[in-house]
Parts: C-alpha cells; sequence; structure tokens
C-alpha cells in the first residue's frame, strides 16, 4: 500500500468558480484521488479557499461586507459546490485558518534566519483618489510583453508573463477606475529567490517524468529575460497575515501582511494540520504527510493546477521549502493543465463568461460534467467547451453505452428469469475472448490512471464500456433464450457481473452512477478486478439485483438551444 498526498490548487474565495476552473485542478486531482483509494493506497487529498490579498477584499466591498465574513460565508458555498461535484477532499480547508497564520509566520522567520530575506525600500503605485497604495491587483494596464489591455499587476492573464504594477501601461485602480495614480516609497520584505536558483534549477531537472507543460513553464521564468527575481512576500493590505518573524514581531512591517502567493500554497500543509485538528487527531498525525522526519519519506506528493500557477509551485513554494532548511516534503510530480475556453472565447470569473460550477449543478446531476470535463481535460493543449460536443458526449458515451448496457441486461434479465442472477449454463468461447479481452483493457485503463493520462483514460474506459455492448450484440441473448435458454442465463449472470465491474472501474470518473449501479446489482464490495474471471463470477446464482432507474437521460436539442442561449457568456 503506497501513500500518496495529493493537492489541487486552492481557489480564490472572489465568487463561485467555473467549470475550467474545476477541470484545471480539482477535478483531476478527485480522479486520481479517488483511483488511488480505489486500488488500495492511502490517499491524503487536500484543498481549501484561498482567502487573503486583493480579490477577497475587493469581492468583500462588491458585496457590501466584511471581509471576514464574506470569506467564511463564500468558504461554506465553495465547499458546499464541491460535495455537489462529489470532489473527495480529506479536508477543504480555509487559507486564514489560525493555522495557516502560524506556519505562513514560521517559514519567514526561518527564511530570515537563514540570510533569505531582504527589506527594499520601494516606490509603489499610490491612488490619491482611493487613498490607499495599490497592490499588485488593485492595478490594471496594458501588459508591456503582449498588448492584453487588461493584465494585472502581478500577472497578465493572456501571456502568464509574471508583471509589478509598475510595469503597467496606462495603469488604472481597480477600485475606482482612476487614473489619477503616483510612486510612493514604502517598505517590502523580498524573498531572494535568485539566491536559490541552482538548486530549484537542479530539484526542477531532476524531475524528468513532469509534464513538459509543467516544465517549460518553470524554466522560462528561470531563465527568461533577467532570469529568476527575487519576490516581494508582504503587501500594504488589511486582510491578510500578520508580517512576524515566527512567533516574534518584525520591526518596521507593522501594518503589513504577508503577500497571498507567498500564504497560499502554505494552506496545503496548514489545511493537513486543520484536517488533524477536525478529527482530534495529534500533531504527529499530520506530520507524517510533511515532514520527511517525521514520517513522509515515503509519501508520493502529487499537485494539481491549471498553467498559470505553475509558476509559483516549481519556483516560489519550493523556495520557501528549501530555504526553511527544515526537511519538508516537496512535491514528486506536478500535473498542470491548459485553459479550457468557453464557445469561442475564454471562461472568466471576473467577467463572468461561461458555466459557472452552481449554474452547471442546477441543470444537470455532477456526472455528466465530470464526464464530459475529464474526457477533454486541456491537457496537451488548450480545450473548448461546446454546448453540441457536450450534448454529443453526454448522449453518446454516457447514455447509449454505458446506460443502454444496463437497462438491457437488467430489463431483460427481470423478464425471462426474475430479479436473481440466474444459474443456468457456462461460460464459452465468446465469454472466455470478453474476460481477456477485458483483462487486457483494464490494465491499459490501470497504466493511463497510474499517470494521470486523464483524456487517455476516458478513452480506455469508454472501450471497455463498448466491448461489454459488441459482447451482447455478439452474443444476443434475447435470440438464445429462444434455442437455448441455459446458455443464455450463463451470458446474463456474466453481464450483471460486468455491471458491477463498470461500477467499480467508473466510480473515479462517475460515482453517482457507479453507486446506483453497484446498489442495483445488491452489492457493497468494491474490489478491484485484478482477477477479471473472479470478478465476473463475483454475484452468485441467485443473488437479488433490481433494475435501476434510467443511468443518464438524453440532452434533448431544445434543451442544448435554450442552455446555449441562457450561458451566452454574461452571468446575471
Amino acid at each position: 500500500m503506497a501513500r500518496i498526498l495529493i493537492t489541487s490548487a486552492i481557489p480564490y474565495i472572489n465568487g463561485i468558480k467555473h467549470l475550467g476552473n474545476l477541470v484545471g485542478s480539482q477535478l483531476p486531482a478527485d480522479l486520481f484521488a479517488r483511483y488511488n483509494r480505489a486500488r488500495g493506497h492511502e490517499v491524503m487529498f487536500i484543498c481549501a479557499t484561498d482567502e487573503h490579498g486583493t480579490p477577497a477584499e475587493l469581492a468583500a466591498a462588491k458585496a457590501g461586507k466584511p471581509v471576514a465574513e464574506y470569506c467564511a460565508e463564500m468558504h461554506d458555498v465553495q465547499a458546499e459546490i464541491a460535495r455537489g461535484f462529489r470532489l473527495s477532499f480529506d479536508h477543504f480547508g480555509r487559507s486564514s485558518s489560525a493555522r495557516n497564520h502560524a506556519l505562513t509566520q514560521h517559514f519567514a522567520g526561518k527564511l530570515a534566519d537563514n540570510g533569505l530575506i531582504r527589506e527594499v525600500s520601494e516606490k509603489m503605485i499610490y491612488s490619491v483618489d482611493d487613498g490607499r497604495f495599490l497592490p499588485d491587483r488593485y492595478v490594471e494596464g496594458t501588459c508591456p510583453s503582449c498588448g492584453y489591455d487588461s493584465a494585472r499587476g502581478d500577472q497578465c492573464d493572456n501571456c502568464t508573463k509574471q508583471l509589478d504594477p509598475t510595469d503597467l501601461i496606462n495603469p488604472r485602480s481597480t477600485i475606482s477606475g482612476s487614473t489619477n495614480l503616483e510612486l510612493r516609497e514604502t517598505k517590502h520584505l523580498y524573498l531572494m529567490q535568485r539566491a536559490l536558483k541552482d538548486k530549484l534549477e537542479a530539484w526542477i531537472d531532476s524531475k524528468t517524468d513532469w509534464p513538459v507543460l509543467t516544465t517549460s513553464i518553470a524554466k522560462k521564468w528561470l531563465h527568461d529575460g533577467d532570469g529568476l527575481q527575487d519576490r516581494g512576500i508582504t503587501r500594504d493590505l488589511h486582510w491578510g497575515i500578520p508580517v512576524k518573524k515566527g512567533d516574534q514581531p518584525w520591526p518596521g512591517m507593522e501594518g503589513k501582511v504577508f503577500y497571498v502567493w507567498f500564504d497560499a500554497p502554505i494552506e496545503y500543509i496548514a489545511g493537513t494540520a486543520e484536517w488533524a485538528d477536525a478529527h482530534g487527531k495529534p500533531d504527529a498525525e499530520w506530520e507524517r504527510w510533511w515532514r520527511t522526519d517525521k514520517g513522509a519519506d515515503d509519501v508520493t506528493y502529487y499537485q494539481f493546477m491549471g498553467k498559470d500557477n505553475v509558476p509559483f509551485h516549481t519556483l516560489s513554494f519550493p523556495a520557501t521549502i528549501l530555504g526553511s532548511g527544515e526537511p519538508w516534503k516537496m512535491v514528486d510530480y506536478l500535473k498542470s493543465f491548459n485553459y479550457l475556453n468557453y464557445d469561442g472565447g475564454q471562461f472568466s470569473t471576473s467577467r463572468g463568461r461561461g458555466v459557472f460550477m452552481d449554474q452547471a449543478l442546477s441543470i444537470l446531476p455532477s456526472d455528466y460534467w465530470r464526464w464530459w470535463l475529464l474526457s477533454h481535460a486541456p491537457e496537451s493543449s488548450d480545450a473548448e467547451f461546446t454546448w453540441e460536443n457536450f450534448q454529443a458526449s453526454v448522449n453518446k458515451d454516457l447514455a447509449d453505452v454505458l446506460g443502454n448496457l444496463v437497462s438491457r441486461v437488467t430489463k431483460f434479465c427481470k423478464s425471462k428469469f426474475g430479479e436473481t442472477v440466474p444459474a443456468g449454463g457456462s461460460f464459452g468461447a465468446q465469454e472466455t475472448a470478453l474476460i481477456a479481452d477485458l483483462g487486457a483493457r483494464i490494465r491499459d485503463y490501470e497504466t493511463c490512471m497510474s499517470q494521470m493520462e486523464v483524456r487517455k483514460a476516458a478513452a480506455e474506459l469508454r472501450a471497455i464500456w463498448v466491448v461489454g455492448n459488441e459482447y451482447l450484440q455478439a452474443a444476443a441473448p434475447w435470440s438464445v433464450v429462444k434455442t437455448d435458454p441455459e446458455q443464455a442465463q450463463a451470458m446474463i449472470r456474466l453481464s450483471l457481473n460486468l455491471i458491477r465491474v463498470y461500477a467499480i472501474l467508473s466510480q473515479p470518473f462517475i460515482p453517482d452512477a457507479a453507486a446506483t449501479m453497484m446498489a442495483a446489482m445488491g452489492s457493497d464490495d468494491w474490489t478491484w478486478p485484478e482477477d477479471v474471471g473472479a470478478a465476473l463470477r463475483h454475484l452468485p446464482e441467485g443473488h437479488a439485483f433490481t433494475v435501476p432507474e434510467n443511468l443518464f437521460r438524453k440532452i434533448t436539442d431544445e434543451e442544448r438551444a435554450e442552455w446555449q442561449q441562457k450561458f451566452a457568456g454574461v452571468r446575471d
């Protein structure tokens, strides 16, 4: 049994996320967590809401609520939506937790002790009209690199280039839209990333199995232009983790908070500590996942995220870990994703474009979305959601292939042999061939899943469903029953067992449908089918089953047209 630590990029608190956010981190991480649990491994799957920084302050101000109250409410909203999508987090934490406060301050203190923090007097943009300094996300303007006119002060969403607010052309305040901005002096702490460049590069070079997308982004940040830069880790904000050196005051940093991108990844560790607290467990229980001197040396750690988050997880967070000089567990595999676009444009939370997670659940159950998103995951390139493709995938893959098989087998058995597994006949050449074919295909499926090849895994799973349909078509028990009812019983006995096997294999992708299939077969044995022949004989003769309601309904052309119009790109 392996020990698998999985973290998904933590979503910002500023509103409900769209399907592009979901497929870029949380959903594939959940797929991997479910699969590894199904194989009997010990899994710790952690996520949280990212509650600090300017997006939280801006969203709270827009909602007319104190920022702490707004964050608490939105955490509950996001947690509920995550449950709706059946995201199987072991803990869904909060970056504003006491645990994250203490750990962030601890790391900052260790970095300072190791000579990796420097104090910088710098000029920052100050909004005269707003009466305050404007940290990066409070400033928008034109990207000096690609010309995108809505680049933020920390990063351009269009070309992913890391920016400072002073880099922007024609900057404006995102609070008021004012262009009455000036540079004023303020003091901040910088993490000396350049001093760690060689260590970071050696560490990245050791990850020879990482996706090209991950390593290419990391290398670009290491070498492009002037190379890796030292990075500010404090901000002039009211909401955040107060700047301290461990548990001691930091002279000259009064009233400042740590930069959200410094504290957010530390929440992966803090969230695991929150899990221990929530379950009344001692610190040793979370430390065995994160401290290599306390049991984490046998943990394999996987991170899942969209490509815009890669620089912070390949450079900034590792710089924090390495720079601390402490034996913290570092990521072993970083699975990154390209963008999912929406119907000819981009999804955008801030601009209200696309289908959002709550809206998706309001029109169809989560399995429909999970299947489409994972089977179209933007791994090797950006992908695009279109309603036509969504309708076709749901109708063909889920309704026609899987749902139809379950319906045909159970209804036929009930009508001809009753509601128990029939006893007659024995497996012949067709059944033996199916068992061999399935065995090979399941091994291929396992390979794709273990290597996190999400689209390929979905294709293999669909192929496994297709094999069952092809067997039924060729065996034709509805014809055989007229001439050899005993043999027809053997065919249906195998097919009922096949439904249980499909439930087990499909559960990481479509957990609700899998649970329905398993319940219909009157079983709660989710043992992975290592031995396919034995698995297809698992339900004994005389074992009771039920005919489930339709697993999946088809999407009509009228519905598709209605939704296409309703979600044309602007959220109410």
